[in-house]
């Protein structure tokens, strides 16, 4: 048993790359996929809106826990190799991010008003255009306080990739806090990074809010 040193600080600091890095994959992964989950909640056929709604649903019923203990511990049972920390709760995330933020852009789109896609479609353009050019700017507009909100919980989120033995930031407060016997000190210090990268964001996410209810 030791104290709690620098070594450590630096190991938490190292650590925390790592939760930066899953937060990057996550969005990198999972922005594109949550785009085209609200264009499918939005298409004009009821069968695929339908199906997309229940996709959702069912994903979004499962705790994020079950995902990644599924990819990482249930899915190398299905495939026979085993899966990287890293890939499984990359894979698991993605899909988080997906759902969610799919859902938060389709009420997004939803928001603007029907005149808003009558206008663009008397322009002669095609309905990705329409999409693209009038409604896109005008939904990301009235979703990005919430978007910014979701991103806080996702890196609040991240802290669950410990269960698997995926060293970011709780993870490498576990293994400090097993070796230092100092548990309350070293969560302490965890909580506060947490509280330093999120707190931010909350308040960018309130001023968002309020700049652009403003602007509407």
């Amino acid at each position: 048993m030791r104290q709690f040193s620098m070594i450590d600080l630096v190991a938490l600091t190292t650590a925390l790359q790592y939760t930066v890095l899953l937060v990057v994959l996550a969005l990198a992964f999972g922005s594109p996929l949550a785009l085209f989950l609200a264009l499918l909640r939005t298409t004009q056929s009821t069968i695929l809106r339908l199906f997309t709604a229940f996709v959702l649903q069912l994903v979004q019923g499962i705790p994020l826990l079950a995902l990644l203990m599924f990819f990482y511990f249930g899915l190398p049972v299905f495939l026979g190799v085993q899966i990287p920390p890293l890939v499984a709760v990359t894979v698991a995330f993605t899909i988080y991010t997906a759902v969610f933020l799919g859902e938060i852009w389709r009420g997004g789109i939803e928001a603007v008003k029907q005149t808003q896609w009558e206008a663009a479609a008397s322009l002669g353009i095609s309905r990705w255009q329409q999409f693209r050019y009038v409604i896109a700017p005008q939904a990301m507009k009235i979703a990005l306080p919430a978007t910014v909100g979701f991103l806080v919980q996702l890196i609040k989120g991240t802290s669950l990739a410990a269960v698997v033995g995926f060293v970011e930031l709780t993870r490498a407060g576990q293994l400090a806090s097993a070796a230092t016997f100092q548990p309350l000190l070293i969560y302490s210090v965890v909580a506060a990074i947490y509280f330093a990268i999120c707190f931010p964001l909350t308040l960018w996410s309130r001023k968002l809010e309020a700049v652009l209810n403003g602007s509407r």
